[in-house]
């Protein structure tokens, strides 16, 4: 299974289920539980959504390429895309709700800028490059379950 597998589509919303799909049916290949396959899915959808919003600033400005490949009981996908560089270093942490709640003290989730932590909490290794003539790449790593070849 060290093959490397990839798929390279328009930066287009209506693409990203194609992506993930497409990053789901490998780690199905690889052994993992759908409870697996969904925290994947939902890393590669935040992924690829930030890439429009962020790098592109927009859709159909550039491609998005996916890679996945097996190596050594590691299942790791690789997004690239060549929009403007991104810097993971940049996003601050999400605010939290205070421990513990408490009445009165009402606290409200921001619609976006969870993708980078949803990425982190999801997947076991996460890291972001920029490769000059070649763009941003996102590489994120989950081990395989111990029952998978």
């Amino acid at each position: 299974m060290g093959r490397e597998n990839s798929l390279t589509v328009p930066g287009r919303y209506s693409e990203i289920q194609r992506l993930c799909a497409f990053v789901s049916k490998g780690a199905r290949q690889a052994g993992f539980s759908e409870d697996s396959i969904f925290q994947i899915e939902l890393a590669c959808d935040e992924a690829c959504t930030n890439i429009i919003e962020h790098t592109y600033g927009g859709e159909a400005k550039g491609e998005i390429t996916v890679r996945w490949q097996v190596k050594k009981r590691v299942f790791v996908i690789s997004i690239e895309d060549n929009g403007k560089r991104f810097d993971a270093g940049q996003i601050p942490p999400p605010p939290m709700p205070p421990e513990p709640p408490t009445p009165g003290n009402e606290f409200e989730i921001q619609v976006g800028g969870l993708g980078v932590f949803f990425m982190r909490e999801l997947m076991d290794e996460v890291h972001f490059s920029y490769q000059a003539g070649k763009g941003n790449v996102l590489t994120m790593e989950k081990q395989l379950p111990e029952k998978a070849q």
